[in-house]
């Protein structure tokens, strides 16, 4: 087992000692709009008030610009629980975010139709 402060709790055997939503207090919903996609950034700013070790290493993380799937892949967390934290940052001023630039509609017919043939062409 390791150790409390070297990362998640997590055990060989038993897997992550604490369960993911314990780690939002419950809360399923971000405050903030955030996209898989959405850019994640630091800003500076010192956060006030107590906050997980999960917050501290999501704001690791955002030191450079990091996508919110990045993070709950690094914190191996759900996308869910890890948008509740990341809004608990932006909220206190500690990260900035920054939409996903969609350069084509993502339900385009003809882009669909396309990625439809090469699935085709591959099985």
């Amino acid at each position: 087992m390791t150790a409390a402060g070297d990362g998640p709790w997590l055990d060989d055997a038993a897997g992550r000692l604490v369960r993911p939503y314990t780690v939002s207090n419950g809360r399923t919903r971000p405050s903030t709009a955030l996209d898989l996609l959405s850019q994640m950034r630091a800003t500076g700013a010192t956060p006030l008030g107590y906050l997980g070790p999960e917050h501290n290493q999501a704001l690791e993380l955002c030191r450079v610009p990091v996508s919110v799937a990045e993070v709950a892949a690094h914190l191996k967390l759900p996308a869910a629980v890890t948008k509740v934290l990341l809004a608990d940052l932006v909220d206190c001023g500690a990260l900035s975010t920054k939409p996903p630039a969609y350069h084509h509609i993502p339900t385009d017919r003809s882009l669909l139709e396309a990625v439809l043939d090469g699935l085709r062409r591959q099985l």
